[in-house]
């Protein structure tokens, strides 16, 4: 029976562990910190429980979603999500919602972002290599500076335009305007293949006790089979020779070094750091390629009030830039027994910096008065109701996919694969922003590789669908572990003539342009009778009177206008929407012409 050696008992490796411990292979895990869970953990503080950044558990593969249930069973709850964004003094509905958003935003922006998502699709972008492309591509400029770009550089610490679009494509995934529009005037929707937008989802799953229970009870069950999780070492060294980990070495908290030989090696260590403890040494082009990826550090300001309720989300997103604070949580509001007191509510005000920022060094005291201040400023808290408070810190909790960073990538995935007895896995390990079921899969996928099979573990989380807005919804497990054969069908365009292909004949977007012909109409229409209105006269607006013809509701009153708006708005959109369906039923068909030449011509 072979042994494994896990370094890191976050999601992926406790998950790992748990599919070789099924499959009757004896494990021990290595845990530099005191709990197991990683950046899933929980932290108890004074009775009361808080998240490292709040964790959904909500995962379209089903093998995931079933070890959940059966690892933690009826202590996993369905919870209700409910978050917002504030923004300019305002709170919007997210998912958004469209009488809120047209609330906060007013008419006058509402079209501005109309006409500006317009123009993005009429006027795509020629590359889509950073962020700001990306997404100002799918929502429009306007809407990607509101509701993106100073969230994301509060997260990032950095300007949008360094950022690689590959960060957007995996966490914004399928979500468009056209999806957004959708769920805010008809709620969430389920894809053609009956998935949920990630995005949108309006419920999910929680451990009673928060994420970190989940992965107590994955450990507890580890130990009961004869499992060890080891906690308080800090791997310094992996030996290795002739493509194989020998031993690995590690330091415990008193000092001492610990030795580990065993058959196989699973790491979730961030791989900066795994290359820097490989000895041998890497080449010199392997060590930089290491030192140039980068890490985003974490910190949560937890304050404690002698509120019952503060506010009834589940967390807020802060894009106002005035205050550093990217995100509040409320723990309450994820599970009733994150309190210990119903009559207590405690929050989580999260600060992304890097290491090196002066804020990561200030005292605890000093922190804790930045958070209410900043609670105060927005609105969210009277600072006479804080009553304690504490500081956690997390290193190296977000790679950052910055626009380089696949090149360092690249290079240190290739000397490692050189490894015949390790793998990485994870987040840190893949230096991938996975959520936990991604990361768990990896974990999974490892396992089974040991077992004789074959997984490309670095293939987790880069489906088409997170790149072609929910094209096709992601595969269950157990489809990607049946291999499939591949029959074609007829003849292909070569990719590249695809891509093309597809660029030349992009339909239109009816809800889209329905929208946007729409809000044109309706609030053209308004504001050009209210500046009648407001200039005056014995008659009012002789000539655009005529258009009550065609609108019946419409007068050259203040009434009237309002009534003539709705219905321009609603035949504008008709008018859009039947226009771009006539487009697109045309274009197809002559696509469809062009591409049965175009094969007709291949040999």
């Amino acid at each position: 029976m072979a042994e494994v050696l896990i370094i890191g008992a976050g999601p992926a490796g406790l998950t790992a562990a748990y599919e070789l411990a099924r499959l009757s292979q004896r494990v021990t895990l290595l845990e530099a910190r005191d709990q197991v869970g990683g950046l899933a953990c929980t932290v108890n503080y004074q009775g009361y429980r808080f998240d490292i950044g709040g964790h959904r558990f909500f995962s379209k593969i089903p093998l995931i979603n079933d070890l959940w249930h059966e690892i933690l069973g009826k202590d996993f709850l369905l919870r209700p999500r409910l978050s917002r964004i504030y923004y300019r003094e305002h709170f919007f509905d997210y998912p958004l919602k469209a009488l809120n958003a047209l609330t906060g935003l007013g008419p006058v922006e509402a079209l501005l972002i109309m006409l500006s998502y317009t123009k993005a699709k009429l006027f795509p972008s020629a590359e889509q290599t950073n962020f700001e492309q990306w997404v100002s591509d799918r929502f429009g400029y306007r809407l990607y500076s509101i509701f993106f770009k100073t969230y994301t550089e509060k997260v990032w610490g950095i300007p949008c335009t360094e950022i690689a679009a590959d960060w957007a494509a995996q966490r914004i995934k399928d979500l468009s305007l056209r999806e957004a529009l959708r769920n805010a005037m008809f709620g969430t929707r389920q894809t053609k293949n009956g998935q949920v937008i990630t995005t949108l989802i309006d419920q999910f799953h929680y451990p009673r006790l928060g994420p970190g229970m989940m992965w107590e009870r994955c450990a507890e069950l580890l130990a009961a089979q004869g499992n060890e999780t080891i906690h308080g070492v800090h791997v310094e060294r992996l030996r290795h020779r002739h493509g194989r980990i020998e031993c690995v070495y590690g330091r415990t908290r008193a000092g001492e070094t610990v030795a580990f030989d065993v058959d196989h090696y699973i790491s979730t260590m961030p791989l900066r750091e795994l290359i820097h403890a490989l000895e041998p040494a890497p080449p010199d082009h392997v060590l930089r390629a290491a030192n140039a990826l980068r890490y985003r550090d974490y910190l949560t300001v937890v304050l404690i009030t002698k509120r019952a309720s503060v506010f009834p989300d589940n967390w807020i997103y802060i894009h106002s830039p005035e205050v550093k604070m990217g995100r509040i949580q409320n723990y309450k509001n994820w599970s009733p027994d994150m309190v210990p007191d119903p009559s207590r509510t405690s929050l989580g005000l999260e600060y992304f910096l890097w290491e090196n920022d002066v804020e990561w060094s200030w005292s605890e005291a000093r922190l804790l008065e930045l958070g209410i201040q900043e609670c105060a400023q927005i609105g969210l808290l009277n600072p006479h109701d804080v009553e304690d408070g504490t500081v956690v810190r997390m290193k190296k909790a977000y790679p950052v996919y910055n626009q380089w960073y696949h090149t360092s990538l690249a290079i240190v995935r290739q000397y490692l694969e050189s490894f015949t007895n390790l793998q990485t896995i994870g987040r840190n390990g893949l230096h991938r922003y996975n959520n936990q079921d991604h990361s768990m899969l990896t974990g999974i996928y490892a396992a089974r590789n040991i077992m004789g099979e074959r997984h490309d573990v670095w293939a987790v989380n880069t489906e088409q669908a997170y790149h072609e807005h929910g094209q096709e919804a992601e595969a269950t497990v157990s489809d990607r572990l049946t291999p499939r054969r591949v029959v074609p069908v007829g003849v292909a365009l070569h990719p590249a003539s695809a891509a093309l292909f597809k660029v030349a004949f992009a339909p239109l977007d009816p809800l889209a342009l329905g929208a946007a012909v729409g809000t044109v109409g309706g609030v053209g229409l308004f504001l050009a009778t209210a500046v009648l209105l407001l200039k005056g006269g014995p008659v009012v607006g002789p000539t655009l009177s005529l258009l009550s013809y065609y609108f019946l509701g419409f007068t050259a009153t203040w009434s009237g206008a309002f009534l003539g708006a709705i219905e321009a708005g609603v035949g504008g959109y008709v008018l859009g929407a039947v226009g771009a369906w006539l487009w697109n039923a045309g274009m197809a068909a002559y696509a469809s012409l062009v591409q049965r030449r175009a094969e007709a011509e291949i040999p």
